[in-house]
């Protein structure tokens, strides 16, 4: 079976939203992709006061100065289409308010008739955590766990009840419910994270690091499950973020998925070999406008099944 392939919406500075988002999600729709997906990206501090991951020294991509709200962007998308799924590549869930957060995706699931992926991490944006967290930085894990848990509660059965640091829901109707029990999946690079992992949600969502690294990632997460008797399977969706260019890059110091259509298709292979079960291709980002995203998510879906990805 082919991996089933998935592709970034146009959310940056170069794309209009409201033309561009339903522009590009009905023309993915219709070349075959599987699902679309947004990421989060709350601010861009200037200067910045750490590097980009925390890493000191290292830029943040200019492309992070204008990232549109991911719940707006999915909404949009939803509207316009019937089948792909709906992802969030990640959601940083510590900056925003459990609750809330439950109600709009079980509304967006809802509405767009079962086809909500709730992708979370954690984020390592101090500049995000002072503007937007909900507790301090150092409280994240703990956060992300009690967004787990609500959600789990307001997706399920009424009357909710919920007991936690942040929320207290004494015993209430919430709705609309999801049209399906959303699947919830985590950015888990950690032991610690790959516990909760196991424990608490449904999927994986790693990033192409590396595909070794990946692999041994995946391993050790499928040997984790097995210690703990986990019977689910664990779903996977692997983040890409390519650099395509119209002309192919010189072999010699290319970067793994920097160059043309062949080359991000090539580069994916040791990836597909691992046997994740779903790609994301995010190419917006160099990209001159929405026409532009549409014609190289064509060749890149081609390339890749008739590569066998």
């Amino acid at each position: 079976m082919a991996t089933r392939l998935g592709i970034g919406l146009p959310q940056n500075r170069q794309y209009d939203l409201g033309r561009d988002v339903p522009d590009v999600a009905r023309a993915v729709e219709r070349i075959g992709y599987d699902s679309v997906w947004v990421y989060e990206r709350a601010l861009f501090p200037e200067p910045a006061t750490q590097g980009l991951y925390g890493i000191e020294g290292v830029p943040w991509p200019d492309s992070y100065r204008h990232v549109a709200d991911p719940l707006v962007t999915l909404t949009l998308a939803a509207a316009v289409t019937e089948r792909v799924r709906l992802g969030s590549s990640v959601l940083v869930a510590p900056l925003h308010m459990p609750f809330q957060l439950a109600r709009s995706l079980a509304s967006l699931d809802a509405a767009g008739g079962g086809r909500v992926i709730a992708g979370f991490g954690t984020g390592w944006s101090l500049d995000e955590y002072a503007a937007a967290g909900i507790r301090p930085i150092e409280e994240r894990g703990r956060v992300l766990d009690e967004v787990i848990d609500v959600c789990r509660a307001v997706w399920g059965p009424d009357p909710v009840r919920y007991d936690g640091r942040i929320t207290k829901i004494e015993s209430a109707v919430v709705g609309p419910k999801p049209a399906r029990p959303i699947p919830i999946l985590l950015a888990a690079s950690t032991r610690k994270a790959r516990e909760r992992l196991v424990e608490h949600a449904d999927g994986w969502l790693p990033v192409a690091m590396g595909a070794e690294q990946v692999a041994s990632q995946w391993d050790a997460l499928r040997d984790l499950a097995a210690e703990r008797g986990r019977q689910q399977p664990i779903q996977t969706v692997l983040r890409v973020n390519a650099a395509y260019s119209a002309k192919a890059y010189e072999s010699t110091g290319r970067r793994p998925f920097q160059g043309d259509a062949d080359q991000i298709v090539g580069d994916l292979l040791p990836y597909a070999a691992i046997g994740l079960k779903e790609i994301l291709i995010d190419v917006q980002g160099r990209l001159r406008d929405a026409e532009e995203l549409k014609d190289v998510a064509a060749e890149v879906f081609e390339k890749a099944r008739a590569a066998g990805v």
